[in-house]
C-alpha cells in the first residue's frame, strides 16, 4: 500500500528537454519525507481529423488522465515553447479538463511551471505566464522559484522566478546545464513542502 502523497509532473516534449526537466523536478519532489512524484505526458495533437495517438506511448511516461490531477495534491506542468505559448497537445489536454473545474477539484492545490526554448528570448517567461492561465481558473496556487536560489541570479542559461527554464538551442541538443538542474530540483523540492502543508 502507496502512503506518500504524490506531486503530478505533467510534461509534454519534443526533443526531450522538457522530459529531462520533468525528471529532474521529480528528484526534488523525492527529496521531501512522505512525497513522490507521478510522472505524466501528454499525446501529441494533429491537424489531421483521423490521426490518432497510440494508448500507450512509446517511450517516456504514461499519458495523463483528470484522474491524475485529482488524485495528486500538487502539479508540476512543463511544455516546450510554441511562439512563446504553451504547445497545442498541453492546451489541449487542459481544455479537456472541465470536470475538473465544474467540481472544483483543483481549488487550492499547488502548480509549478517549466518550460524549454531554443533560444535565450524565444519566449520563455510568456510561456510561463500562459500555463499559468487555465491553473489559476482552477484556483490553484502558483508556486514559483524564488531569489533565495542563487542559481537564479548567476545563471547564464535558462531560470526565471516564473519557474524553471533550458535554452535547447536552434537544434535543440543543448544539454541541460547545472544551473538549470538546481533549478528544477529546487522548483520540485519547493512544490512537495508547498503541498503538504496546504494538505494538512
Amino acid at each position: 500500500m502507496i502512503t506518500d502523497k504524490e506531486i503530478l509532473v505533467l510534461y509534454y516534449s519534443r526533443h526531450g528537454a522538457t522530459r529531462q526537466m520533468a525528471q529532474f523536478i521529480a528528484r526534488g519532489v523525492a527529496q521531501v519525507s512522505g512525497m513522490q512524484a507521478r510522472l505524466r505526458t501528454v499525446p501529441e495533437v494533429s491537424a489531421e481529423c483521423e490521426a490518432t495517438a497510440p494508448g500507450i506511448p512509446d517511450e517516456g511516461a504514461p499519458y495523463a488522465t483528470p484522474d491524475d490531477l485529482e488524485q495528486c495534491i500538487g502539479v508540476a506542468v512543463g511544455s516546450p515553447t510554441r511562439f512563446g505559448n504553451m504547445a497545442a497537445a498541453m492546451k489541449h489536454f487542459w481544455d479537456g479538463t472541465s470536470s475538473l473545474w465544474l467540481k472544483h477539484a483543483l481549488v487550492g492545490k499547488p502548480a509549478a511551471l517549466f518550460t524549454s526554448s531554443s533560444s535565450m528570448h524565444g519566449g520563455q517567461e510568456s510561456t510561463l505566464l500562459s500555463m499559468m492561465l487555465p491553473l489559476l481558473h482552477h484556483g490553484m496556487i502558483i508556486v514559483g522559484v524564488p531569489y533565495s536560489e542563487p542559481e537564479l541570479t548567476l545563471t547564464r542559461e535558462g531560470g526565471t522566478p516564473y519557474g524553471p527554464s533550458h535554452v535547447a538551442g536552434l537544434a535543440s541538443d543543448q544539454p541541460i546545464s547545472d544551473s538549470e538542474k538546481k533549478l528544477c530540483i529546487a522548483l520540485g523540492k519547493r512544490l512537495a513542502q508547498t503541498a503538504l502543508k496546504l494538505a494538512s
